[in-house]
């Protein structure tokens, strides 16, 4: 089959045609738009969402700060049942707050450090202990990631909402076809 015999045979429905029926050219536009939802939906949509991921990862490196804080437990080494050790267990540590005033809460902590070791903990603009932010690098990654689910969901959505619809349409077309040979079927012969 050459190139122009296939474009043509793609493009069926979008001929004049004895043959079409109103049911093929609503089907058409159907699948042209689902196309277009996608590919231009999907884009903002993930484009939207790993802005807005990367926004709030800036604004977490931003307000979280880094403080110098001290054991206040020694942190044992613990083995594991199969046999490796665990490197982080939760501890007392003890830090000042933005403001100059003592705090005290557990986090975790390496294993195998002494009370009085000096570690590092991230703290919120209150003084309380929170996780660290995420670097730049792992930023640009995560929204990254959270761009394309976004985008891979919204294109889910579309072609399911499009599937469903041009399932409809068969339906629609058999019950028709059925109609049709109510009328017709009795007139072929026996």
């Amino acid at each position: 089959m050459t190139r122009s015999e296939t474009r043509r045979k793609r493009l069926w429905r979008w001929r004049n045609n004895p043959l079409r029926r109103r049911d093929d050219i609503v089907e058409a536009w159907i699948v042209l738009a689902v196309w277009a939802v996608v590919a231009v939906g999907g884009t903002v949509a993930g484009l939207v969402t790993a802005h807005a991921a990367d926004d709030t990862f800036a604004r977490q490196r931003t307000d979280r700060q880094a403080v110098r804080a001290v054991l206040l437990d020694d942190v044992p080494r613990t083995a594991l049942a199969m046999g490796g050790t665990v490197d982080r267990r939760m501890t007392a540590v003890s830090w000042r707050t933005p403001e100059g005033s003592p705090r005290t809460d557990e986090t975790l902590a390496d294993t195998g450090l002494k009370a009085g070791a000096h570690i590092t903990v991230w703290q919120d603009s209150q003084g309380r202990l929170i996780a660290a932010p995420p670097s730049t690098t792992e930023a640009t990654i995560e929204s990254g990631f959270l761009g394309t689910v976004a985008a891979a969901s919204l294109a889910g959505l579309v072609f399911g909402t499009g599937a469903v619809v041009r399932w409809r349409l068969d339906r629609r077309r058999i019950d028709q076809w059925g109609r049709e040979w109510d009328l017709v079927g009795p007139q072929w012969g026996h």
